[in-house]
């Protein structure tokens, strides 16, 4: 498999990404506190049929760690496609990649083929059990490393870490987190009304993963999503957690290579 690698000079920053395939572009996006590395399992599989993108969002990875003037992970999104010549791509998102593909399809409706999200979050939603407090609070207690090491032992990594292969891939990723969100204000400045409250106006075909043991809350972010959605279907993936792609990659490719053969 060939592999373009670079940097991209966009919106005040430098973001690191993977490229590889030819085809309709597919673009995939990481949750907090991971990097490109979660989609392991889908960027050869995909590249098969597809150019697949996928990258370090500002503050993670190998992308640039510091974001101190206000900034959108969608406009980074939007700028990274100018740089890479792509005018139109499905783009998929896990947890907070799923906040940020939402968002990116409410603003570039016309340069979206379509969405998916996996174990989603949206802006605007209140959480009524998760909470990301206690690994924040051992970053200012303890420091980055047990703050990292916190976040990997939080209940929403529990049925991944249940796999010994994903477990240390997984434990790979977190700990070379830079932890900065944990002890940094974020400058991230958020639509205005929030997604949230938006999700009606999203015209692109849609698919909603949802890991069977993720927590209740991304059910429940889920269901909304399925709702409010008109043109959208929702899939539970049994046995799973929030990290569905990589505890099941069979599973979540099949599911997300029959979507995209529809649309």
């Amino acid at each position: 498999m060939d592999i373009e690698t670079g940097f991209a000079s966009v919106n005040g920053t430098q973001l690191y990404y993977e490229s590889a395939g030819s085809g309709q572009d597919l673009i995939f996006i990481h949750g907090f506190g991971l990097d490109r590395r979660i989609w392991d399992d889908q960027f050869e599989k995909f590249s098969q049929q597809y150019r697949v993108l996928r990258y370090d969002l500002r503050g993670f990875g190998k992308s640039s760690e510091t974001p101190t003037e206000p900034y959108a992970h969608h406009i980074d999104l939007r700028e990274l496609m100018i740089h890479l010549g792509i005018s139109k791509a499905h783009i998929a998102g896990l947890s907070m990649g799923g906040r940020i593909a939402i968002d990116f399809a409410l603003i570039y409706p016309h340069l979206i083929a379509s969405l998916i999200t996996v174990d989603s979050v949206i802006h605007g939603y209140k959480f009524q059990a998760f909470s990301q407090y206690a690994a924040a609070s051992e970053a200012k207690d303890t420091g980055i490393a047990a703050a990292n090491r916190k976040w990997l032992y939080h209940d929403l990594f529990r049925p991944a870490l249940e796999k010994p292969d994903v477990a240390r891939r997984l434990k790979e990723i977190v700990s070379s987190y830079s932890g900065w969100h944990w002890l940094n204000k974020n400058p991230w400045t958020p639509l205005d009304p929030p997604a949230v409250q938006r999700l009606s106006s999203i015209a692109a075909p849609t698919l909603i993963v949802v890991g069977e043991r993720d927590l209740p809350d991304f059910h429940a972010i889920g269901d909304l999503l399925h709702q409010e959605i008109a043109h959208s279907q929702k899939v539970v993936i049994p046995g799973v957690g929030h990290m569905s792609n990589m505890e099941d990659p069979v599973a979540f490719n099949r599911v997300l290579m029959d979507f995209l053969a529809t649309v």
